[in-house]
């Protein structure tokens, strides 16, 4: 059957569908993304019924019931009749509620023996969409590995040059370099709030708050803006449920042991007397609320524990049991609230310091809105209590940066030469006039120099060496963002493709989508040099473009798997960031080679790379979905390309378009153009324009001066002196 007879029969949306199908059909591995995990593996008191504890604590031959807070299992192992303590395991989520690229946690299981030495890691689930399709699993294994025989009090860092005296270096993952950060704070964090719990590890007291003597009382918008009662709201779009019009939880919460936010809070007879009651390390907190939640917990009961509420000091966390509660039946501070719950918590440890700051946690269920399961998640807001309620006022403290302001500065060299990157290639664009006006049919080659530097950069610097190659799968994430929970540290995870984003989103408004997929599209201008390549080699009368009616029908392919992938995505995003490889960018860049990849993605990359070397860009012009999502927003852009009069009836920029994006009519299709500047270099050419060489040799003809070219694309007329001189 003819290839094109079968092609037009079938239909671009229909075509879409069976690429993306057969792409997503391709062999898949197994591996620990989304893997399907137990709900009782989050509560059951017997973890271990649930995980693989013995391979994170070989050795061990039973262990114990969920205990502490944070939770972990002991491990023992049988010595003749008596049954030594063998060391410790415990589940990250328990601990630690930190999102990786994906923002979603990696659910990790660590063993530690009794002396702090993590004796094994395994990684039960993550949703990291880089190590499904672009990174092998025994990547992700072999770099969980190298915590084994690590202390849990020691100092690692990822990546040995950046390890300052007395930390550890560990090899990262090319390619995932914030999973691999975030990974390792759960780890180690993990492995350290156990080490402290059971002993292993001393804590170190801070020094016990002293406060000055102010007594003067203060209304409640007065505390709500010195910051002595601070406010956590969780709406219910944060946790994927229906909403009501009321906020799933909204809490005020505050420090009671200060005189004057004690005494403002309950007044003073209620605060003399709760002081009274406390014994020494001993602090008193109050939190009301309204919502349709409960911050006591749906299952409290007597002689539990508030399931829903902790204090958090790092590294220490605390948990409330019913003997930490008291009642509160009223605020006594002027413009306070109403609210439908509230209640007065005691935290007993000496441990605890209130002269620095220290967190309030809510824990709920989320329910992923795509497979409606459920997943834990926690909300925080800081408090720190000002400095004048502080004798000496507030301590400095050293905060741990976040994962992303640390990839930043590891980047930063990189960051800069993208940067000046794209200032250079935007440069260059915008004085396009200047370059093409130089041009004409002899010495043309020259204009597309900057071009082809461009190229080079982008498939070398940002596409290998700073895998910065933006995807398909990013629009994917921002769309489901914006849908259900909007997190910045998401997307200033990984800098290089956050500032790629923002050059493509304002040069898209400005110019079309060109300037990225024309230029600096590392896959779009590997494509295109292979193809410059091809031709000058001799593979030149070989290459020829697709006609024009076959053209038009297939460029609407790549709007097809654009939309299949946005409406699967909302069904299940890891199907659809399966399908999405369709895209061979991952293949090409992410991968250290690509015959490192399962032989089907090999066969697809080798098939589209051969096409290419004969028909400029097929798959750009026809496949990329990421090109048809850019496409929709470029055809509102502020500047076109410039057009004469005569364009609708002369058709040479139409033959030397290799985007196809001139049609018969004389008008360039901006959704379809890649701004090569070809017809911008005819527009001026007096030489190859047909209305200019006409003018051109009619006035040589008459012996009329060659006047410059105005920016419309004409000669500037000549002023009449006399009549003899007249057109």
């Amino acid at each position: 059957m003819n290839l094109y007879y079968f092609l037009g029969h079938l239909g671009p949306i229909r075509i879409g569908l069976f690429l993306v199908a057969l792409v997503c059909s391709m062999p898949a591995r197994a591996s620990s993304y989304d893997a399907p995990l137990p709900p009782q593996l989050s509560s059951d008191p017997d973890l271990c019924a649930y995980a693989p504890c013995r391979e994170v604590m070989p050795g061990a031959d039973s262990f114990s019931p969920r205990q502490g807070h944070p939770s972990y299992v002991e491990a023992y192992r049988q010595a003749g009749a008596t049954r030594q303590l063998f060391g410790y395991v415990f589940l990250s989520t328990d601990i630690v509620d930190i999102p990786a690229y994906s923002g979603k946690p990696v659910v990790t299981l660590l063993g530690m023996n009794t002396k702090g030495v993590i004796t094994g890691v395994r990684i039960l689930k993550h949703s990291e969409p880089i190590l499904l399709i672009g990174i092998p699993e025994g990547e992700l294994t072999r770099f969980i590995e190298q915590y084994v025989g690590k202390f849990a009090g020691a100092k690692v860092e990822i990546g040995k040059s950046q390890a300052d005296e007395g930390q550890i270096g560990l090899d990262a993952i090319s390619g995932a370099t914030v999973t691999v950060i975030t990974e390792n704070q759960v780890i180690m964090r993990c492995a350290y709030a156990i080490a402290r719990q059971v002993g292993i590890i001393e804590t170190v007291s801070r020094p016990a708050a002293r406060f000055t003597p102010q007594t003067d009382l203060r209304d409640w918008n007065a505390l709500i803006d010195e910051g002595s009662v601070q406010h956590l709201t969780v709406r219910p779009s944060e946790l994927g449920v229906a909403s009501t019009g009321e906020p799933y939880i909204d809490m005020h919460f505050g420090y009671l042991n200060a005189p004057a936010v004690g005494r403002s809070i309950l007044g003073d007879p209620d605060w003399t007397r709760l002081m009274a009651e406390l014994k020494p390390g001993e602090h008193a907190f109050f939190i009301i609320a309204n919502g349709t939640a409960s911050f006591k917990g749906s299952g409290f009961v007597r002689g539990g524990i508030f399931d829903r509420i902790q204090i958090t000091q790092e590294p220490d966390t605390y948990t409330f049991r019913d003997t930490d509660y008291q009642n509160l039946y009223s605020i006594a501070a002027a413009g306070a609230p109403a609210y439908r719950e509230s209640g007065i918590f005691i935290l007993r440890s000496k441990a605890f310091a209130a002269s620095y700051p220290w967190r309030l946690r809510f824990l709920a269920n989320k329910i992923d809105p795509q497979t409606r399961t459920k997943t834990f998640a926690s909300f925080e807001r800081e408090y720190w209590l000002p400095g004048r309620y502080l004798d000496g006022g507030r301590p400095v403290v050293h905060t741990p940066e976040p994962t992303s302001l640390h990839v930043w500065k590891m980047k930063w060299l990189e960051i800069a030469l993208l940067l000046l990157l794209f200032a250079a290639t935007a440069t260059v664009y915008a004085l396009r006039d200047r370059l093409v006006r130089r041009a004409t049919r002899k010495n043309k080659n020259w204009v597309s120099i900057p071009k082809y530097v461009t190229w080079t950069l982008s498939i070398v610097f940002v596409g290998f060496y700073g895998l910065a190659q933006p995807s398909i799968t990013q629009v994917l994430t921002w769309l489901h963002s914006l849908v259900f929970n909007w997190r910045w540290e998401l997307f200033l995870s990984d800098p290089l493709i956050f500032v790629f984003w923002w050059f493509i989103f304002i040069t898209v408004l400005i110019w079309g989508r060109g300037l990225f997929c024309g230029w600096l599209c590392p896959y779009g201008s590997l494509a295109e040099l292979s193809f410059k390549i091809a031709g000058a080699l001799g593979l030149k009368r070989f290459q020829f473009h697709l006609p024009m009616p076959w053209h038009n029908r297939l460029r609407w392919l790549k709007y097809g798997v654009f939309a299949t992938l946005v409406a699967v995505s909302f069904y299940s995003m890891g199907i659809a960031e399966q399908m999405a490889e369709v895209e061979p960018f991952k293949s090409t860049f992410l991968v250290g080679g690509v015959w490192k990849r399962a032989w089907p993605f090999v066969l697809y990359w080798g098939l589209l790379f051969t096409v290419g070397l004969f028909i400029e860009r097929p798959f750009c012009k026809y496949l990329c979905p990421l090109g048809a999502g850019l496409a929709v927003p470029g055809t509102f852009r502020f500047y076109g390309l410039k057009r004469k009069a005569e364009c609708s009836d002369c058709h040479a920029c139409q033959k030397g378009c290799g985007s196809l994006a001139i049609d018969d009519a004389g008008v360039i299709d901006r959704r379809e153009c890649l701004l090569c500047m070809e017809c911008q270099i005819l527009y001026y050419d007096d030489h190859t324009c047909p209305p200019l060489s006409q003018e051109r040799r009619r006035r040589s003809k008459a012996g009329l001066p060659m006047t410059p070219i105005a920016a419309d694309g004409y000669y500037i007329p000549i002023k009449p002196v006399g009549a003899d001189q007249r057109e």
